[in-house]
């Protein structure tokens, strides 16, 4: 739990703190450059999942937060992230969690402003720093199950 207070609340303040500047400075039909033909300040609403997958379901991505919230609670509880990997892991899904719950509570959808233009791919989806924290914590969980040490 101290490592929620110490690294989660921090994280889920700077999202929120972001996505209250994208909307005071940014307007949904700008586009700010940040590196020209790579990196964009934007703003959108996403109703759905990553790459807005199941757009309008903003209920059941409200009651999935709150499940997934009460599940990494109790898990950290009983202690149940004891590797290192995990406890990191379990902390940044909470702060990318009640972050983009937040934005679904208080608007009815995401705020993702953060848009890449990639080479090899195109137009990356816009996304936002909640976002960036679950897919960190996924893939430490990935690395984590594939340690040799048993744990």
């Amino acid at each position: 739990m101290k490592l929620w207070l110490k690294v989660a609340l921090p994280l889920y303040l700077l999202d929120q703190f972001s996505k209250w500047l994208v909307l005071q400075k940014i307007s949904p039909d700008e586009m700010v450059p940040v590196v020209p033909g790579f990196f964009n300040l934007v703003q959108v609403h996403n109703t759905g999942a990553a790459f807005g997958m199941m757009a309008n379901n903003n209920g059941f991505f409200i009651g999935l937060s709150l499940v997934a919230l009460v599940v990494l609670t109790v898990l950290t509880w009983r202690r149940a992230f004891q590797d290192c990997l995990a406890q990191w892991a379990s902390t940044l899904l909470v702060a990318g969690v009640a972050g983009n719950l937040t934005d679904r509570l208080l608007h009815g959808h995401v705020i993702d402003f953060l848009d890449f233009i990639l080479p090899w791919y195109g137009r990356w989806p816009a996304f936002n720093v909640a976002d960036s924290c679950i897919c960190v914590a996924a893939g430490l969980l990935i690395f984590s199950s594939f340690r040799s040490d048993g744990k």
